[in-house]
């Protein structure tokens, strides 16, 4: 069923969740310990991410050697298990960045064979490398231009002429909004804009970035609406469970962390932090659910522990009898 269907139909609001491949050279058993934890709550729906080639750099006995890989590679084989094995829909990311267009019709062809009709198209992390284009490929420029892409493909528009009886496929494509704006927008106005541009283009819903301030939530929400943007916007929430991810967490997703969740974590011993950060969303929860959000989205990665002990505490989702 497409996300969107999940959320139109639903008589209360919807939990879904979003993981990250293990590295590369893992292998599936950690994805498969957090799906069992997870899959308890019935969500209608999980994300997958998905990731571009990085540079690398390794000292070998000849000196320092250049090498390019994906990092996390795994996503169509975990979308497919979560497809196949747990009878969830799988959402896996589309990125605009590290690929070209070919390769994601190519990968959004192998989506359609397994029966996934739920994307969502983002722009994905700058890894530092920028990928050469070869001789008659093409590229995405915008998350835009992406979901024309997408779009394209469900009314069987494909970028070459000669694929042998084209079907069209019928992806249901989110994308998504940052209550803080993205760091390179100008402003937040200019960011909302972008926003309805990906939903003028076909995208049907809108999960946020992680926010640990319900206020910006809210306002960003207010904004889009007055926009004219008027599909659901699904707010993500990330659990903090250390020290270190008063830094990171910022660093790397510039997001806000509130003075009175700060303190309280850096007063804290670390074996203490997790309750600290899972008290923290189970009332960020709470007051969202209190003013009608349709779906809570967690980033669960591929720790299920924090977001475990929050929703046995909420006793809001119901686990499979």
């Amino acid at each position: 069923m497409k996300v969107i269907d999940h959320l139109n139909k639903a008589k209360e609001p919807l939990i879904s969740f979003e993981l990250i491949p293990p590295k590369r050279g893992g292998d599936i058993k950690s994805v498969l310990a957090v799906l069992d934890e997870i899959t308890q709550y019935n969500p209608p729906f999980i994300d997958i991410t998905s990731h571009a080639a990085e540079v690398f750099y390794e000292e070998t006995p000849g000196g320092i050697r250049k090498s390019v890989k994906r990092k996390r590679p795994g996503t169509l084989g975990i979308c497919a298990l979560i497809q196949n094995k747990y009878n969830i829909d799988a959402v896996p990311h589309i990125l605009v960045k590290g690929f070209t267009r070919e390769e994601t019709e190519d990968f959004l062809i192998e989506l359609n064979y397994l029966g996934i009709d739920n994307v969502l198209a983002i722009r994905g992390d700058d890894s530092g490398y920028e990928k050469p284009i070869p001789l008659g490929r093409s590229t995405n420029r915008t998350t835009k231009d992406l979901v024309n892409q997408i779009i394209d493909m469900n009314h069987a528009k494909y970028l070459e002429d000669s694929l042998l009886d084209p079907k069209p496929t019928n992806y249901c494509v989110g994308v998504g909004g940052y209550p803080e704006k993205h760091f390179e927008a100008p402003n937040l106005s200019a960011d909302i804009r972008f926003v309805k541009d990906k939903i003028n283009a076909g995208a049907e819903y809108v999960v946020t970035q992680m926010f640990y301030d319900n206020k910006f939530y809210f306002d960003f929400l207010d904004k889009c609406r007055k926009e004219g943007i008027d599909v659901p916007i699904i707010p993500g929430l990330k659990i903090l469970t250390s020290k270190a991810q008063l830094h990171s967490i910022p660093k790397n997703f510039h997001v806000t962390v509130p003075d009175e969740l700060a303190d309280e974590v850096y007063s804290a011993k670390p074996e203490d932090v997790m309750e600290i950060g899972v008290r923290w969303a189970e009332k960020q929860v709470e007051d969202l659910l209190n003013k009608n959000v349709p779906s809570v989205h967690f980033y669960v990665m591929l720790n299920s522990k924090p977001i475990k002990m929050l929703l046995d505490r909420l006793k809001l989702f119901n686990k499979v009898i």
